[in-house]
Parts: C-alpha cells; sequence; structure tokens
C-alpha cells in the first residue's frame, strides 16, 4: 500500500461536519439537519458549503444562484451533502460615479467575513464559492485562506460582447459614450442606443476588467478548474464545469488538500505574472496583497514592481486593446495563455492546484496558443516589454502608488496640478470645461478612509477618453481605478489625504512630474514648503459618522498594505 493510499484511507472526510452530526450530545443539531431533508444514513457524509453571490440587480451576479443549483447537483452526485448560502455583492458598474461607490471596496470584505462565519458555524468539511463581480472573487479567497479546507472557486464567467453599427460594445463603451455626448462627438439618440446594448445579458464585464483580472489570476493560482475563467457566463460549459466541481471538491477532501497547499509564494507570483502578462486591472494589487496577508504568504507592493519589471504586456484586451474575454475561448481561453508563459518559463509548473494536479500537468491537456490568433502577442513583439502595472514612489506617494501605464500613453508626463477634493468636482469641471490639455488633475479624500472606501475613478476616466483628453493629461488620486480604466492614471497614492499624506499639501499650479520609466512620482516643491503646508492642514471630518462606513474606516489598514481589515 502506497503512502498516498494510508493516507487516504486515514483521512476523514467529514471531519469538521462530525462535530454536530455524530456525537450523541449534538441531538438538537441533528433534529435541525433532518428538519432540512437529510436521512439518518446522511449524517456520516461530508458537507460543503456552496457560498453564490448571486442576486437580481447586476448581470455579473443575476444568474449565479442558478449555477449554486448545478454546483449542488454535482456535490450530491458524489455522495456528499451540498449546502447552498448566500452573501452579499455590490454593483461597481450601478454604483460608479455615485456615493454607493463608497460601499463596493468594504464588500470584499464583508463577502469574506460572511463566508468564514457561516462555514465557522456550520460545520462544513469544505467550500465551493461561486462569484461574478470584481470584489466577490477575493473575499470568497481571502475566506477560504481563513478557513484552510478543501476550497473551489467557481467563477460565474464574463459577459458577452454588444453591438452598435458592428461596433463591439461593453460597459466602458457605456462609460465613454457620457464623455463623447458632452464634448459633441455623439448625440443623444446614438448615446440612449450605446447603453441600451452594452450589456447583452448575463456575466461580468467583457474586457480584461476587475473581475476577468481576478478570475485569470486566481486560476492561475490553481484555486479554480481550468478554463473557469474564460468561460462565458452563458457558455453550457459554464453548466458542465458546475457538475464537475463536486468530483474535483471530493478529491481534494480524500487527499487532504487545502488552500495552503495551494495558495503558495510561487502561486502568487503565478497570478501576478498572469495578471501583467494580459494586461490586467490595478486592483489585482491591492486584491492579491489582502489575499496574500489571508494566507500569511509575505508580498509586497514591491514584489509587483520586481515582476512588471521582467514581464511584459502581451493580451491586447480592452479598455485598452480591442478584444474581451469572450474572444479567447475559440483560442483555447486562459489554459492556452498560461500553456505559452509557462513554455516561455514565465510560470512556476510545479505548483499544486485544485484538480490535485501540478500547473504543469494541467497544461499539458490544454491547447497550444494558435500562431495566428491576434489577442495575444509573441513574446519577442509584445505590447510592452515590461509590465504595464508600475509602483510608483516619490515624494507625493512616500508608501507607493499603482499606476497602469500600457505604453500607448507614453511614459512621462509633466503638467501643473488641477487640485479636486472629490470626484463630483472634478466631473462638475470637465462638464464646465475648465479641464485642458497638460493638466495633472488630483482627485484626493477619496482614499480608504476619506472616500470612504477607496471608490473606483471609472467615470472620471472614461469621461476624460469620450473627452479625447487621454493622452494628453494624467490623472492622480488616493481612490483607486476600475478595471475598465485606461490613460495616464496614477491611483493607490498612500498616503492618503484623509491621514494627511502629501497629496493633501498639492495646490493648483504645483508642478507634477511622472516618470513610470523610472517609476518616480513627485510633486516639485521644496520640503520646507512642503512643511509648512503640512503645519497649517487639519484633516477635514470623516463623510460619515456611524454605520458599516464608520467601522470601515476604523479598521482599514493603507492601500499599500492592501486595504484590509484585520490588521493586528
Amino acid at each position: 500500500m502506497s503512502d498516498l493510499t494510508k493516507k487516504i484511507k486515514s483521512i476523514k472526510i467529514n471531519s469538521y461536519s462530525s462535530t454536530i452530526t455524530e456525537p450523541t450530545s449534538q441531538g438538537a443539531s441533528q433534529a435541525m439537519l433532518y428538519a432540512t431533508g437529510l436521512k439518518k444514513e446522511d449524517m456520516s457524509k461530508a458537507q460543503i458549503g456552496i457560498a453564490s453571490m448571486g442576486y437580481d440587480g447586476n448581470p455579473c451576479n443575476m444568474h449565479l444562484n442558478t449555477l449554486a443549483d448545478k454546483v449542488k447537483q454535482g456535490v450530491e452526485k458524489t455522495d456528499m451533502i451540498g449546502m447552498r448560502f448566500y452573501t452579499i455583492g455590490v454593483s461597481d458598474g450601478i454604483s460608479m460615479g455615485t456615493p454607493g461607490m463608497s460601499f463596493s471596496l468594504l464588500s470584499r470584505d464583508i463577502i469574506a467575513d460572511s463566508i468564514e462565519t457561516t462555514m465557522r458555524a456550520q460545520w462544513y468539511d469544505g467550500l465551493i464559492t461561486i462569484p461574478g463581480c470584481d470584489k466577490n472573487m477575493p473575499g470568497a479567497l481571502i475566506a477560504m485562506s481563513r478557513l484552510n479546507r478543501p476550497s473551489i472557486m467557481v467563477y460565474g464567467g464574463t459577459i458577452q460582447a454588444g453591438f452598435h453599427n458592428n461596433t463591439p460594445l461593453d460597459i466602458v463603451s457605456a462609460f465613454q459614450s457620457y464623455g463623447e455626448l458632452i464634448s459633441g462627438k455623439i448625440s443623444k439618440e446614438e448615446r440612449d442606443e450605446i447603453i441600451q446594448k452594452s450589456c447583452p445579458g448575463a456575466g461580468a464585464c467583457g474586457g480584461m476588467y476587475t473581475a476577468n483580472t481576478m478570475a485569470s489570476a486566481i486560476e492561475a493560482m490553481g484555486m479554480s478548474l481550468p478554463y473557469s475563467a474564460s468561460i462565458p457566463a452563458i457558455d453550457k460549459s459554464k453548466i458542465d464545469e458546475c457538475i464537475s466541481v463536486g468530483n474535483a471538491i471530493r478529491n481534494l477532501l480524500e487527499n487532504d488538500i487545502k488552500p495552503s497547499d495551494i495558495m503558495t509564494r510561487n502561486a502568487f507570483e503565478n497570478a501576478i505574472v498572469t495578471v501583467i502578462a494580459l494586461g490586467g486591472s490595478t486592483n489585482a494589487v491591492l486584491h492579491l496583497l489582502a489575499m496574500a496577508r489571508a494566507m500569511d504568504v509575505s508580498l509586497t507592493i514591491e514584489d509587483f514592481q520586481y515582476i512588471s519589471n521582467k514581464t511584459p504586456m502581451l493580451a491586447d484586451f480592452r479598455p485598452s486593446g480591442k478584444y474581451v474575454m469572450a474572444d479567447l475561448q475559440k483560442y483555447g481561453g486562459i489554459p492556452s495563455v498560461m500553456k505559452y508563459l509557462l513554455k516561455n518559463n514565465m510560470l512556476h509548473g510545479n505548483c499544486l492546484t485544485v484538480t490535485g494536479k501540478t500547473i504543469s500537468e494541467n497544461l499539458a491537456l490544454a491547447e497550444d496558443l494558435p500562431d495566428n490568433q491576434p489577442i495575444v502577442q509573441p513574446i519577442d513583439k509584445p505590447i510592452k516589454f515590461t509590465g504595464h502595472i508600475r509602483i510608483l514612489k516619490g515624494n507625493l506617494a512616500p508608501e507607493g502608488a499603482v499606476a497602469k501605464i500600457t505604453g500607448k500613453e507614453g511614459a512621462v508626463f509633466e503638467g501643473r496640478a488641477k487640485v479636486f477634493n472629490s470626484e463630483e468636482e472634478m466631473i462638475k469641471a470637465l462638464e464646465e470645461n475648465k479641464i485642458h490639455k497638460g493638466d495633472a488633475i488630483i482627485i484626493r479624500y477619496e482614499g480608504p478612509k476619506g472616500g470612504p472606501g477607496m471608490p473606483e475613478m471609472l467615470t472620471p476616466t472614461s469621461a476624460i477618453m469620450g473627452a479625447g483628453l487621454g493622452k494628453d493629461v494624467a490623472l492622480l488620486t488616493d481612490g483607486r481605478f476600475s478595471g475598465g480604466s485606461h490613460g495616464f492614471i496614477i491611483g493607490h497614492i498612500s498616503p492618503e489625504a484623509q491621514v494627511g499624506g502629501n497629496i493633501a499639501l498639492v495646490k493648483d499650479g504645483d508642478k507634477i512630474s511622472i516618470d513610470a520609466s523610472k517609476d518616480t512620482i513627485e510633486l516639485q516643491v521644496s520640503d520646507e514648503e512642503l512643511a509648512k503646508r503640512k503645519a497649517l492642514w487639519k484633516a477635514p471630518p470623516y463623510k460619515v459618522k456611524k454605520g458599516v462606513l464608520m467601522k470601515y474606516i476604523n479598521t482599514v489598514s493603507s492601500a499599500s498594505k492592501g486595504c484590509v481589515t484585520d490588521l493586528e
């Protein structure tokens, strides 16, 4: 008998649920489980928590409860019990540009807390999560890390492209149409048509925005089944994946494979390389830092810069490129991209995954990326020879800032500051034609505490692009950007304005210099002048006084540490 066979025979796959299903003293627990429909013979079976982020009000999430039903079927085909439960979601696309956006990032931590709470209270043996929109995925992975029980993520899948006048559309088309309208490029009637056709059905926003970025990162990390990230939401293969995940989670239980076996330092490096090669969202920095902390893996923003320096940007995805995630499926999906990266020695192939096999073993079964496909460029002819994610430091961001520089905007910008203390102030100025070529636009007091919740700036960036200023201005903020944002944009400036970071001291007309090739961001003001300004500065009152946002303000860390809410 092999050592592995001995291990499997000795493993009790219902080791958690047996705490309440087996002891005579837990009769009341058992009575309540009988009320749910379980039989006596079920009391010795493993119980799998199935966490869906499904809700009706968002195309990213509206189909997830249906997928959860399929996951339950797959689990129960393997002689285990599937227990569905549900947690929250926030639609970034709907809340964008409103005070509702303050609740987006904090939803990640509520999701993690609620999954952990249910799993520990109910004593489930394993976890399957079904996320859709941006914060759902890192929230689920943070919970998996804390629990460290056999776990798998099933991505809800990407949306298909919409079309207007034979031009493909997505959610960013709707955002950018606002700038096009106010600049006179399109009529109100054409804008209405774009808005009505941008999102044709279920699935997460279609480009390499945050949802598809995080799904790809998590697949590269090994925490979802191959192809999960690139199968569209309405594709039959997504149903097949949901059914098959039952066998996969049982295999993890029988072999005692836990997230800590998979989410290693090398796995995080695989995730970062994949994000950079795909041209993914800067939000990946926040989320991977938070996930690493939950798993006690050492990861810093400097690690992103190190990996970005040696990883080319290869994929021509929207928002700066032409294609959407659904286009990749016909060329082999994320596994074919990963296989190409592995062949070029860019991934750690020996990392374990939720299949029970290594990255290399999984990718041996994947198709090669076709030579004639248009999305992923060759390593020797990349879109950009180094990564688009840049970690900038300087007197404006001593703890760091995160830039998204694809190369299409150039690498250097110098301009005069035009300062706004909120996103709304900046949009009003754009509407009044007060933003011009050469402006270094500052939107501050939008950080984790000042926002609160570090809201995304997709409305400003889309309006700037729609107005034709994308190559002529820079946008700097202590808030963050949607994966749909592009242009010369720098977010996550730390320390944030609310706690007295130097971004709070910038005045209109100050010269700002950004060099993404040297990774610097400098306010051209002397230390003496900054000290004078700091002595006169007073923190504004928080924008809220109670409720969940006040709890968040009191617990959240800086962006440079991932905006985690459980610092010791």
